[in-house]
């Protein structure tokens, strides 16, 4: 995620640093690279004028050409900008005083309109509200069946009538049956297209003429590029859209749709998808993601995940052993399956501040990623002796090779795991020096 543009914004804010003090040529050279940089990242064309024109102006404002620290200076200007340009506040859902608190996903198909349903349905139980989700896509083959079996999966009632009433019936006849079971949220999963035409608008109008709607969240696939932003555009023409749920975070995309969306469409980003997992689901933060798109980390955004992921006796005694220098190699097993819980070491690595680089010089690919590695590296620890798990230093070449024949691994897995223990525990013990990063 962002991953080109954070690199190009570092290279940028480098060669400010280096320079020192800064003239109007200079000042207007790293304009016009931040300019390409953030259209090379699929930023709308007007998105980007305005961004820079912002810039430019701020920049003049606070005569950055007689500054003696031009580059802290710029960094913090062009963070207010991003955040600005991203939505500057995080926009909560609109709750209902009257239960149920009723919200319409809608957006074209192949979006993840399906996935996300069950995703936020699973956020709110976790805040201790009782979701209810709603298969109003009567059309597609098999989109009631997948509904019901996601949501079956992550133990979520899911409330459908077949294929042969309309979606406005389907969504009163779930609000009459809620009042009865107490849900207080209720979630519609409704028909997409694979392009936009009346028949998905009408019916979408129709829900939204004939049912009280708290929020209509239009589900936009990141990775869309800027056909996003021209399809997203059409549904905000259309219906009273209230808020965007960006899904696909993860993949390989430029992070121009997410920049350019609240700018195009006026409308609030309010949760970003960021994995297949239904936990890979968070509110959008403008400022944590400006942060993020500028390498300086998120440091709030790691701790709420570690403290879903872990209870606070269970944190403060990791804490604890790593400032005494005694995580072992037991330990690490633990973390590395709370670790897949947080999110990837990549993700993970992307939140604290000043790892960016410390990321590009470490393998990462097979640490803990899978259930095959996580069963593989059981094995490899479980053929170690007490002592060897609570002191890695000693193993040697010959233990090595007994450990290997043991866990019916290779050497090279020993190896690389010893490797990866000993940078997750740098990683660690510099989040724990990290400013807020101490559970105690």
């Amino acid at each position: 995620m962002f991953a080109n543009l954070t690199d190009k914004f570092q290279t940028i804010f480098k060669k400010i640093k280096n320079k020192g003090k800064l003239n109007e040529n200079d000042i207007k050279n790293y304009l016009h690279e931040i300019r390409i940089a953030l259209l090379e990242a699929d930023v709308n064309y007007k998105v980007v004028k305005k961004f820079i024109n912002s810039l430019h102006e701020k920049i003049q404002q606070e005569k950055i050409s007689e500054s003696l620290t031009p580059a802290q200076q710029i960094i913090k200007i062009v963070n207010g900008e991003i955040t600005y340009t991203l939505g500057s506040k995080q926009n909560d859902i609109r709750m209902n005083l009257a239960p149920p608190t009723i919200i319409m996903l809608v957006g074209l198909q192949g979006t993840g309109k399906t996935t996300t349903a069950v995703k936020i349905a699973n956020y709110f139980r976790k805040k201790g509200h009782f979701p209810l989700l709603i298969a109003t896509d009567i059309y597609r083959p098999a989109a009631i069946e997948q509904l019901q079996v996601l949501g079956e999966k992550s133990d979520l009632p899911v409330f459908s009538m077949g294929r042969n009433e309309s979606a406005v019936n389907i969504v009163k006849a779930a609000i009459n049956y809620s009042s009865k079971k107490n849900h207080d949220m209720l979630i519609i999963d409704t028909a997409g297209r694979l392009h936009i035409d009346d028949k998905l608008m009408d019916e979408l109008q129709e829900i939204d003429k004939n049912i009280p709607l708290q929020e209509e969240l239009l589900i936009v696939d990141a990775m869309a590029g800027q056909d996003a932003v021209n399809s997203a555009k059409v549904f905000c023409d259309k219906i009273k859209v209230s808020g965007i749920i960006l899904t696909k975070l993860d993949g390989d995309t430029r992070g121009g749709v997410a920049l350019s969306l609240k700018t195009v469409l006026g409308v609030p980003i309010k949760f970003i998808g960021t994995g297949e997992k239904v936990d890979n689901f968070e509110p959008f933060h403008p400022e944590r993601m400006a942060s993020r798109i500028l390498g300086m980390g998120d440091v709030l955004t790691l701790i709420e995940k570690v403290e879903t992921a872990y209870d606070m006796d269970e944190l403060k005694k990791i804490d604890k052993k790593i400032k005494d220098h005694n995580f072992d190699l037991n330990d690490f097993y633990l973390q590395l399956k709370r670790i897949k819980d947080v999110g990837s070491v990549d993700q993970i690595m992307d939140m604290v501040p000043g790892f960016n680089n410390l990321k590009n010089r470490i393998d990462v690919t097979k640490l803990g990623d899978t259930e095959g590695e996580l069963k593989k590296v059981e094995a490899i620890i479980s053929s170690m002796t007490v002592e060897e798990r609570e002191n890695p230093s000693i193993i040697n070449g010959g233990r090595r090779k007994r450990i290997s024949r043991g866990s019916g691994t290779q050497l090279s897995d020993i190896n690389r795991l010893l490797k990866q223990f000993n940078q997750i525990k740098e990683m660690f013990k510099k989040g724990s020096k990290q400013k807020n990063f101490s559970f105690n």
